[in-house]
Parts: C-alpha cells; sequence; structure tokens
C-alpha cells in the first residue's frame, strides 16, 4: 500500500483530529500533515504569540494552526497546559462547543522535556528536580491527556489514538533514566491503549521518528531544512541519516487512512517502518531507514565515517 502526499490529500475530510504539544518538531508537522489530508485539526500547546513557554522557543501554535490551514485543512490553536487538569477540561469543553462533539484522531506528543535532560551523570549525581519535572512533563501530562479526552475518541466508532515516542523498543541506550522512564512509559501507554481501545472499536499505538531534525537540533547545528547537510561532520557521522519531522508525520497521516489500521493496535510503529508499510519518503524523496542504520553501524561499533549514508536513505 503507498500512501504519498498526493494521495492523502482530501482523504481526512469532515474529520477532527487533535495533537498536543504541536507546536513544532513531530507535534506541528503531524498538525500540518493530517491538514493537509483535509481534516480539522485543534492545535495545542504552551507557547502562543502572547505568551511563551518555559522552553523558550519561537514558534508558536498560531503558526502551526496558519500552516494547517495553507497545507488545506483547517487548524484552531488552543493553548492548554498538560500538566494543567483545568486546562485540560477548559480544552475538553471548547472543543465540544466550538469544534465538534467528537475527535477521530488524537495525537499525544507533549514532552517539553529537553531542558531537564542529563545524558553524562550518573542518575543518582543528577538534579532530581530536573528529572521530576522531566516525568511530569512527559509522562503524566499524556496520563491528564488521555483521562480527559479519550471520551471525546469513543464516542463514535474507529476512533485513532497514536502516543508518540523515542525508540522503537524498550531497550536502554544510555540516555538517563528519566528519559528512559518517559520514553518507555509512552510505549507502554500505546500497547495498553492498543487493548483498552479495541473494545470501544479504536485503535492505540505509539510511533517513533529516528534521528530527528527538529527545528532545535537545526539550531543547535546552526543549518537549516534546505543546508542540514552542512552539519554532518567527522564529529557527528550519523546526521547524514536524519529525518525531517514530515517524515514521520506522513506514516502517522498514512495510519489515518488505513481502513485496516486495527492490525497495528498495541504496537509501537517507527519511521522506518511507516516507510516500509506504506512507501512513504521524507520531504527530499529519500527513504531514512536509521533503524537499520542503528543496527548496522552504531550498535555493532562500525566506524560510522567508512559507512555511504546513502545505503540508509
Amino acid at each position: 500500500m503507498s500512501t504519498g502526499i498526493e494521495t492523502a490529500a482530501g482523504a481526512l475530510r469532515g474529520r477532527t483530529a487533535l495533537v498536543t504539544g504541536a507546536t513544532r518538531g513531530c507535534g506541528r508537522a503531524i498538525a500540518v500533515e493530517l491538514g493537509r489530508a483535509g481534516a480539522t485539526v485543534v492545535v495545542t500547546g504552551r507557547s502562543t504569540r502572547e505568551r511563551t513557554s518555559p522552553m523558550g522557543r519561537p514558534e508558536t501554535i498560531e503558526e502551526t494552526a496558519e500552516l494547517v490551514d495553507a497545507a488545506g485543512g483547517h487548524g484552531v490553536p488552543i493553548r492548554c497546559d498538560f500538566t494543567s487538569v483545568a486546562d485540560v477540561d477548559d480544552l475538553r469543553a471548547r472543543i465540544e462547543s466550538e469544534v465538534d462533539t467528537g475527535l477521530d484522531v488524537l495525537v499525544d506528543d507533549v514532552w517539553g522535556g529537553d531542558p531537564y535532560t542529563d545524558f553524562d551523570s550518573a542518575y543518582w549525581e543528577s538534579d532530581l528536580n530536573d528529572a521530576l519535572t522531566m516525568v511530569r512533563g512527559g509522562l503524566e501530562t499524556h496520563l491528564i491527556a488521555l483521562h480527559r479526552l479519550l471520551p471525546l475518541v469513543v464516542s463514535r466508532p474507529g476512533g485513532l489514538v497514536v502516543e508518540v515516542t523515542d525508540g522503537e523498543n524498550d531497550d536502554y541506550l544510555g540516555a538517563g533514566i528519566p528519559y528512559y522512564l518517559v520514553k518507555s512509559g509512552v510505549r507502554a501507554l500505546g500497547r495498553a491503549l492498543g487493548a483498552e481501545l479495541s473494545r470501544h472499536g479504536g485503535t492505540g499505538l505509539a510511533v517513533t521518528p529516528g534521528f530527528l531534525r527538529s527545528e532545535a537540533m537545526l539550531d543547535l547545528f546552526g543549518v537549516t531544512e534546505d543546508t542540514w547537510r552542512e552539519a554532518v561532520t567527522d564529529e557527528r557521522p550519523e546526521f547524514a541519516v536524519s529525518e525531517s519531522p514530515a517524515y514521520l508525520a506522513r506514516g502517522v497521516v498514512a495510519l489515518a487512512t488505513d481502513p485496516d489500521v486495527g492490525r497495528f493496535a498495541g504496537r509501537t510503529l517507527a519511521s522506518w517502518t511507516l516507510m516500509h508499510t506504506y512507501g512513504i519518503t521524507d520531504v527530499d524523496g529519500s527513504r531514512p531507514d536509521f533503524g537499520r542504520y542503528l543496527r548496522e553501524v552504531l550498535l555493532a561499533g562500525v566506524d560510522a565515517r567508512t559507512v555511504d549514508p546513502a545505503a540508509y536513505r
């Protein structure tokens, strides 16, 4: 089955989706691609033009909603702090009164943990407050969102809930205990939702990108989406198999338009798995397979500088 961007246009016309953490990164890209498929997309997050979030980034939910509109959908920006039950209650009330009475697609992409990530220190030598803040922002937020928003999904048959994580399995690769707990927990939510939602005619699962060229990553390396290859160096050769946020987003749209999506219930699907399943491509027409690169190069101890990245794109 091939679900390229050209075939997805209009496939979700008349459907309503909500994306948490839609200000930037995969959340923004998923919102835009859902819009390209014709959906009304409720764009949620903490960063607005009037009020920035602790991330201190320039992206806003209003900009994301405008990108959804430009892609052919209808973007509805609603500020929501998912650490606040009251905020999420207000969000649900607005959806019920202003947007629709139900949700066809819920994409749970709340994160905000980058400033609290410590990849270098032993856990017992790291900052405990940072660890607890990461868990609250990256895992408890998902529980709050699901508790309040799942009733809108199960109110109509065929609903899809997608949890966004990092990593396709629970192998520990040294990213730090709090980070591992959050991302493993989100995968566990995908597994549990697969079982729970199947009883209500819906599908729950999780997805993960590979080496993501998010806005923050591009800024960190001093490049843009047009010039990202300039950041491939001997110190970071693996960046040559990185992917744009749109790559995973196109896979999510393929799932949302797949009448047999239930066969993936409870699984964690990587961008490269979605590529092999649906034939999606990244914005440059390539098909990055970071999973194979991880297994054959990074985990195998191969010197990445000796590897032709084209073999993994």
